[in-house]
């Protein structure tokens, strides 16, 4: 996949306005793949609904999501499967990690998908985000920032064209921040894939090619 884009986009509960100062919702925005974007927004403005959009999760809205030139409203459930497995890496917000397995079990279950990471790869990361002592602690018991983490390292354990990271450093150090950003964008240079962060105010300093206000 080369391309991602929204055409003339607007969530249903926001389907009352008239006036608009958005670069994303109902006008015509375009991601490209290798390219590194930030989506920026207020609290409230959409952004974690617009990663639900380009996910496939959520459909209350107007207008076309395009995947290249396709209309993703057409697309069927083994067609999003294929999507997620292969084309499209998600870190979510709220991380969506399973607190009663590990560390390591977290991102194992991803992994085993489609095998695409070693596991001396993947310790490897635990070791350079400073949490190798948590890989076979439980989840439910690590603090946010360190559950952040382990949840960027899952959203690598696969191919993909494009990486969304939405709020991926909000409880982070600006060392860890920093170490997390490098090892997202080197496994993005590597892939050839995009990039796109969202956030609401601290993100991941980055020399972002284009700015989007949500």
């Amino acid at each position: 996949m080369e391309t991602i884009q929204l055409h003339s986009v607007i969530p249903q509960v926001f389907a009352q306005r008239t006036e608009w100062e958005s670069d994303i919702w109902n006008v015509d925005a375009t991601f490209e793949k290798g390219h590194l974007y930030l989506v920026e927004a207020e609290s409230g403005c959409g952004k974690s609904t617009f990663c639900s959009y380009i996910l496939g999760y959520r459909h209350d809205h107007s207008g076309t999501v395009f995947f290249d030139h396709d209309d993703t409203a057409k697309y069927s459930v083994k067609q999003w499967v294929e999507m997620r497995k292969n084309h499209i890496s998600h870190l979510f917000q709220e991380l969506r990690l399973f607190p009663e397995l590990t560390a390591l079990e977290n991102v194992q279950i991803k992994n085993k998908i489609t095998n695409f990471k070693s596991e001396s790869q993947i310790k490897d990361w635990f070791e350079m985000l400073g949490i190798a002592d948590k890989l076979n602690a439980k989840v439910g018991r690590m603090s946010f920032g360190q559950q952040q983490r382990v949840a960027m390292i899952r959203a690598l354990v696969q191919p993909f064209d494009f990486i969304l990271a939405d709020e991926p450093i909000s409880h982070l150090d600006d060392n860890n921040s920093r170490i997390m950003a490098d090892i997202m964008m080197k496994e993005a240079h590597e892939q050839g894939a995009g990039v796109i962060v969202t956030s609401i105010g601290k993100h991941m300093d980055l020399k972002y090619e284009k700015v989007f206000k949500l």
